[in-house]
């Protein structure tokens, strides 16, 4: 086992990751005193891709009803004619 102080914790930390990386675990030291143990996690995994979980959530995430632009921009002209009047520029 490997030992690391808290003051080493910010200097020395691409270290700590190499040793965890490597499945070391490592006794934490704060002024002379043992005040923890850090462990390497016990699986890592690799999130792939799957293309059809991917689809649906796009689909879910697509709204169910898309209204065009040219409707968006007489729906928008209509309300300003309404409220400021014609040829107000």
């Amino acid at each position: 086992m490997q030992y690391i102080s808290t003051t080493e914790l910010r200097t020395k930390s691409s270290d700590l990751v190499k040793l965890l990386a490597a499945g070391v675990s490592i006794n934490l030291l704060h002024r002379s005193r043992l005040i923890g143990v850090i462990d390497p996690a016990k699986s890592v995994e690799k999130r792939g891709t799957d293309i059809e979980k991917l689809e649906a959530t796009l689909k879910a995430l697509k709204p169910s009803r898309v209204i065009p632009i040219e409707k968006r921009k007489d729906t928008i002209r209509s309300h300003l004619l309404k409220k400021y009047g014609k040829n107000i520029s």
